[in-house]
């Protein structure tokens, strides 16, 4: 079949190249000629191989035999006749481009399958240019700054362990077999006579592979954590989160301090990255005193008592009890004092409103209401509709 599609498209070829022919050539058409003539071919060819491939097609190490029509052409005539003649390519002889093209549309199970075929294509497929496409489509919403940040300290202290013992090069690529699919590379690495190099550790392709494999912890931010428990409604906690590819969901481990420290089979849209780089432990510096009105939305920091970290709190910007909430004699946004309302709470709870000093905002609170830390205004509508999808459904105590 594959060989049948691969004459289709010389063939098609050599009919195009007919009726465009304006003078008779003096030798049959060379390779390089051919493949310059026709980029279209090449196209087909490519979305042909990667559907190959991602069906687990692994011959690519064989030569790829293409019958090529060889035709003697002359201005105004017939096709005189048709001469077949085998030429053995590689898919390694294929032009750099249409190489590219092919890597580019495959899966990074693909892309793990081609590099286990051979030196020269675990280089490319193991390239950043290939993988920065995988990493931003499935973890650039959940890694930030503070993800990073953990990667490079993963890296240095593994660089650190491998200067003192050498013999873990290969560990890390040894620990990659044991995830599928990246297992599949195994068994033609170990058939390889030739002797091989390890995936780096600083490679996109690494970091994937880590996250995947859920072997590397990595910080994010956990909405409702301990599965929307009354005590945690509309707030978001830092965490460390490991990946289980099996399920699709995550484990996090939260500070010590608290009701729990594990949650598991978390899914993706209860998960955000940092949106500001404060530790969970730190008050944030609140920059946007001065614009808060009523209507605005807010996150704010909180915390039970000061040995806990905090957590971010969805609230919103409420009128002073002598506004009489009216929009063209409204003044709130000119007083010094800001009323914070979390509206999920029935009125008359003691967690449904507090005040702040606008001017000289520090963290405020006592033993038994808990204490209020650092407010950040939401601007994004995204972020406001995510908070407001995860609304309460019924009245909280």
């Amino acid at each position: 079949m594959f060989f049948f599609l691969i004459s289709c498209f010389s063939f098609s070829f050599i009919l195009v190249s007919k009726s465009l022919s304006l003078r008779p050539y003096p030798h049959p058409p060379m390779k390089s000629e051919w493949i310059l003539l026709s980029p279209w071919l090449w196209k087909g060819l490519s979305s042909f191989l990667v559907s190959w491939f991602s069906k687990g097609g692994l011959a690519v190490r064989l030569p790829i035999v293409l019958p090529l029509k060889k035709m003697s052409l002359s201005l105004g005539s017939k096709l005189a006749k048709v001469e077949e003649e085998k030429i053995s390519l590689s898919l390694l002889d294929l032009p750099d481009l249409t190489l590219e093209c092919i890597l580019e549309r495959l899966s990074p199970a693909g892309l793990c399958n081609m590099a286990g075929v051979c030196t020269s294509f675990r280089d490319r497929c193991t390239s950043d240019h290939l993988w920065e496409k995988h990493m931003k489509r499935k973890w650039g919403r959940l890694i930030g700054v503070a993800a990073y940040r953990e990667w490079q300290l993963h890296l240095a202290s593994k660089k650190r362990a491998t200067l003192l013992n050498q013999s873990k090069q290969k560990g890390f690529f040894s620990s990659l077999y044991s995830f599928w699919p990246f297992s599949l590379i195994r068994p033609k690495l170990e058939n390889d006579t030739e002797p091989t190099s390890s995936l780096p550790v600083d490679s996109i392709m690494a970091w994937y592979v880590s996250l995947e494999s859920g072997k590397f912890w990595f910080p994010a931010q956990v909405y409702n954590r301990e599965n929307g428990h009354v005590g945690f409604m509309l707030s978001c906690y830092d965490a460390q989160l490991s990946y289980d590819s099996q399920t699709d969901t995550f484990r996090a481990r939260y500070s010590p301090h608290g009701r729990r420290t594990i949650e598991e089979n978390i899914s993706w849209d209860r998960l955000r990255a940092p949106p500001v780089d404060t530790p969970s432990h730190v008050l944030h510096f609140s920059d946007c005193l001065q614009d808060l009105k009523p209507g605005d939305h807010i996150e704010i920091q909180w915390r039970r008592n000061k040995e806990f970290p905090y957590g971010w709190w969805y609230g919103i910007v409420g009128h002073l009890e002598s506004c009489d909430r009216n929009e063209n004699n409204c003044l709130c946004n000119y007083s010094d004092t800001v009323i914070l309302e979390f509206n999920q709470y029935p009125t008359g709870s003691r967690w449904r409103q507090t005040m702040i000093n606008r001017k000289d905002h520090r963290e405020v609170g006592n033993q038994a209401d808990g204490f209020y830390g650092g407010i950040r205004k939401l601007y994004k509508e995204d972020e406001i509709s995510m908070w407001k999808s995860l609304w309460p459904t019924q009245a909280m105590e």
